[in-house]
């Protein structure tokens, strides 16, 4: 079968929704919650491989809107974006039956009974997305909520509109499931407009102090919140690491999107031993990392120009407190967005904005410390607990580091892979926010959990029911001390 092309959305596709059309679209979805819920595990899957293909039939049409939303080059938009949403789907078609099927666990004392957990659908999943990855960490949570059975309605970024709205086309050419996924467009006002709806749970990825709004919203109809909240991600570098690679791991995971990522690395600790090469490392392949649009370059722009001045103030809030530049440093353009270049920074105060606060930009912090533990004593200095990393060799050292760090995920000798690995469970803790999207875990979270006890002698009655019979107390306490004592 041939799967047609979707149509592009125009900006002009992208206005603000009313809230009477909010209501309409969760009505909508609700509807089609009633026959999507009832298919088989199977049936879903079937479906949502079929949105697979015709993502890829629609591959070169997407990718260029990502670039054109965001500013990111089309490599970024390829690999990091669409080819783990790709990924993902995979393995939720093959794994996730598995993962959703009933359960049979132990009955313990009640030897006549027999037990079951099921994991069925909750129902309508709002979806809030941001900006800086906007189809994977919208597909990601979408994906998934539909995989569990449930149905979805969509609020991209008022930043990137137009790949919220491409994602709904590609669920609306479903023919009779074409309603599974509703989108609805604009900026807080229909977010919030969203999350006061009768929905069964919201997953939403952004900011803390909007995180923070979501939950209060939520509170009043007491709906279950998966929040993502960005990270401080720390990376440690011991003593005998592997000097090339970690600096190559350093530049990637601070600089790839211009550092716009949850998981970026936003500080490094090294031990004093290796500091000096590690710097000059990282100093060295920096000056060659290639900004600009096409694929001539190696990152693109800051994506709106609202981060940029984030960015450049959290700069000039170092540089005055004694920070020192290595590389990079300068404001730039990008085609028509403010940016600014791949910048290291040594001597920044453990006090500053860009030690303390998410950047989200093309900012690395490189910091020396004396020892193994200072350097977990800094990278817990923070509120934020997405991710972080840990470079070396000796295995009880980087089990050590690992245990301590107060993180959702760490990568030893690698970074920000664990997003990629679709089995892992993604998500932090703190300030990162709570619940997990990926692995089991991950579908999981989108699933109501039902108890089930069966009795299978058929008594008239149970010893415990009334009236009591008189031996029951006695035969209970030689029970307990035959047992427990």
């Amino acid at each position: 079968m041939t799967s047609p092309k979707i149509a592009i959305p125009t900006l002009a596709e992208t206005g603000e929704a009313t809230e009477e059309e909010v209501i309409n679209k969760v009505a909508k979805a609700r509807q089609a919650y009633s026959s999507w819920h009832r298919l088989s595990y199977r049936a879903r899957a079937n479906h949502l491989l079929e949105v697979r293909r015709k993502l890829i039939k629609n591959l070169d049409e997407i990718v260029d809107l990502i670039v054109e939303e965001t500013g990111k080059v089309s490599t970024e938009a390829i690999v990091n974006e669409i080819l783990v949403t790709c990924e993902l789907m995979s393995y939720y078609a093959r794994r996730g039956e598995g993962f959703l099927r009933t359960q049979r666990v132990p009955v313990g004392i009640a030897i006549h009974k027999w037990a079951e957990v099921r994991y069925q659908p909750l129902g309508v999943v709002a979806v809030i997305s941001p900006w800086n990855y906007p189809f994977v960490l919208t597909m990601g949570p979408v994906a998934t909520a539909l995989f569990a059975g449930n149905t979805v309605v969509l609020k991209p970024s008022e930043v990137t509109p137009r790949v919220g709205v491409a994602i709904g086309r590609l669920f609306a050419s479903m023919d009779e499931f074409a309603d599974i996924v509703q989108v609805v467009t604009g900026g807080g006002k229909v977010g919030q407009a969203l999350i006061t709806q009768p929905v069964d749970k919201i997953a939403f990825t952004g900011s803390v102090q909007t995180g923070k709004s979501v939950m209060k919203a939520a509170a009043d109809n007491l709906t279950p919140v998966l929040l993502e909240l960005g990270g401080k991600d720390a990376m440690i570098v011991l003593a005998d690491a592997d000097l090339d690679r970690a600096a190559a791991g350093a530049v990637w995971g601070a600089f790839t999107n211009c550092g716009q990522t949850c998981m970026a690395v936003e500080r490094v600790y090294v031990l004093e031993d290796v500091y000096e090469p590690f710097l000059n490392k990282v100093v060295e392949i920096t000056n060659k990392v290639r900004e600009g649009q096409g694929d001539s370059a190696d990152i693109g722009a800051l994506t709106y120009e609202r981060q940029y001045d984030i960015v450049q103030h959290q700069l000039e809030d170092a540089l005055q407190t004694g920070a020192k530049v290595l590389a990079g440093g300068n404001s730039m353009r990008v085609g028509t967005r403010k940016s600014i270049s791949p910048t290291v920074l040594v001597e920044v105060s453990p006090d500053t904005e860009m030690m303390q606060q998410e950047t989200f930009g093309p900012l690395l912090p490189i910091t020396k410390v004396s020892n193994v533990e200072e350097a977990i004593q800094l990278a817990n200095q923070s509120s934020f607990g997405l991710s972080a990393s840990v470079w070396g060799k000796n295995k009880k050292t980087i089990q050590q580091v690992v245990y301590e760090l107060k993180a959702g995920s760490v990568s030893v000798n690698d970074v920000m892979i664990s997003y990629a690995i679709p089995s892992l469970p993604f998500g932090g803790v703190g300030a990162s926010g709570f619940g997990r999207t990926h692995g089991r875990e991950g579908l999981l979270e989108f699933c109501a959990v039902k108890a089930v006890a069966h009795d299978w002698l058929g008594l008239k009655r149970e010893p415990h029911w009334l009236p009591l019979p008189r031996w029951l107390g006695k035969t209970a306490k030689l029970y307990l001390k035959a047992r427990y004592g």
